[in-house]
C-alpha cells in the first residue's frame, strides 16, 4: 500500500496538537501553540469551515479564540461544549453558530476576528471579543470553568474524554490519576490512582466502565475506582522475549449492524526506541469480556493516536513521523495511507 500526499486543507500560524470535527455543523477545530514561552507564536483554538470549490474540498477561517499563553494540547467535544488541555489545566469553552439574518457588518466592538483563509495563508488575529461573522454564519465562543487536573511535578494533562451522555468528563495526566468531573460545572465526583507514571490515554464506555493506558505497560479497567481486569493484548497474539511493548491508545467503538455490540480497540508500540524498530500492532478487544478478538501490525512507524469512525466501521492512526492511515474495524485490513499531520486523526473519520 503506497503512501499517498494528501492535499493541504489549511495552515494554522502555530504547531497543530488536536482537532476535532463538530457533526451538526461540520466545522473543524483545530488547536495547539507555542506554550508560554516568548517565541512569537501564539496560542489558539480555530474553528475551520469545510466547503468544496471546483471539486477539491477546502477550509476557511471562521474564527480564532485567543487562549492567552496557553497552548491546548488535547481536546474532547460534546455537543457545543469544547474541553481543552492545557497544561495541567482543563478549560471548558461553548461555541454557538448560526445563520445571520440579513447581511450586517462584523459588530462594533469585536474581539476576535477570523477573516476568510485559504490553505498557506497565516490568519490574521485581533485580541478582544469572542464573536464572528462569516458570509451568512455566525460563531460565538465563550470561557466556561477551568479546574487543575494534573498535580504531578511537572504537571501535564494529557487526555479528556467525555462519557456517552456527555454528562461527566475524565482527565488523565503525568501524575497517573483519573479524575471524573461533573459537566458543565467541573465538581470532582471521582479521583483514583490509576498508574505509576503517566496516563497516555482513556476511553468511557456506554456502560460507564472506563480503560486507562499508562507508560507502566499496563492497561487496565475500571468500574468507577475498582479495578475490572488486565488487558492482556499478547494472549492470541505475537510474543516477544526481548522487546517491551506499551499501550499507546485506546477508544471505544460501536459494532457495525450490531446496536448492543461494542469493541474496544487498542494500540501497542515499542516501549524502547530502537534502531531497528520492531513493529506496531493494534487489536480489538471484546467490549462485554474485554479478551482480545485479532491482533495485526500496523507498520513500524510509531503511532502516535487513534480514532474510531462514529459508525464503527473503520479506524484511524496517526504516526509521529505525520503519516495517517485508515483501517477496516472489524478485520484491521489497511485502507488507506498517505504522508500528513496526524496531531489527532478525527478529521480523517468524517
Amino acid at each position: 500500500m503506497g503512501r499517498r500526499r494528501a492535499p493541504e486543507l489549511y495552515r494554522a500560524p502555530f504547531p497543530l496538537y488536536a482537532l476535532q470535527v463538530d457533526p451538526s455543523t461540520g466545522l473543524l477545530i483545530a488547536a495547539g501553540g507555542g506554550g508560554a514561552a516568548k517565541t512569537g507564536i501564539k496560542n489558539g483554538v480555530h474553528f475551520l469551515q469545510l466547503e468544496r470549490i471546483n471539486g477539491r474540498l477546502s477550509a476557511s477561517l471562521l474564527h480564532s479564540h485567543d487562549t492567552e499563553t496557553r497552548a491546548t494540547m488535547n481536546l474532547a467535544l460534546a455537543g457545543d461544549i469544547l474541553a481543552a488541555g492545557q497544561d495541567a489545566h482543563c478549560q471548558l469553552l461553548r461555541f454557538q453558530a448560526h445563520q445571520q439574518k440579513g447581511n450586517k457588518a462584523e459588530k462594533a466592538g469585536s474581539k476576535e476576528q477570523g477573516p476568510r483563509q485559504r490553505k498557506g495563508a497565516a490568519p490574521a488575529e485581533k485580541k478582544g471579543g469572542a464573536e464572528t461573522q462569516h458570509e451568512g454564519l455566525e460563531l460565538r465562543v465563550e470561557n466556561l470553568q477551568a479546574v487543575q487536573t494534573d498535580f504531578s511535578s511537572d504537571p501535564l494533562q494529557k487526555v479528556v474524554c467525555f462519557n456517552h451522555d456527555n454528562t461527566l468528563l475524565a482527565t488523565g495526566g503525568t501524575d497517573g490519576y483519573v479524575r471524573v468531573w461533573k459537566v458543565p460545572s467541573l465538581e470532582k465526583v471521582l479521583e483514583f490512582k490509576a498508574h505509576e507514571g503517566e496516563i497516555e490515554d482513556l476511553a468511557l464506555g456506554p456502560d460507564g466502565k472506563l480503560v486507562t493506558v499508562g507508560r507502566d505497560l499496563k492497561a487496565s479497567v475500571w468500574q468507577k475506582d475498582q479495578l475490572v481486569t488486565q488487558l492482556h493484548w499478547q494472549e492470541n497474539g505475537p510474543t516477544f522475549s526481548s522487546t517491551p511493548y506499551r499501550y499507546q491508545a485506546c477508544r471505544f467503538g460501536q459494532v457495525p449492524d450490531q446496536p448492543a455490540g461494542l469493541r474496544l480497540f487498542t494500540v501497542q508500540i515499542p516501549h524502547k526506541r530502537l534502531r531497528q524498530p520492531p513493529p506496531c500492532y493494534l487489536t480489538a478487544w471484546d467490549g462485554s469480556n474485554f479478551l482480545p478478538l485479532r491482533t495485526k501490525s500496523c507498520g513500524h512507524e510509531v503511532v502516535s493516536c487513534l480514532d474510531v469512525s462514529e459508525s464503527g466501521t473503520f479506524l484511524g492512526l496517526g504516526t509521529v513521523t505525520g503519516s495517517v492511515a485508515i483501517y477496516i474495524a472489524f478485520s484491521l485490513q489497511g485502507v488507506f495511507l498517505c504522508g500528513s499531520c496526524s496531531c489527532c486523526v478525527s478529521g480523517l473519520l468524517l
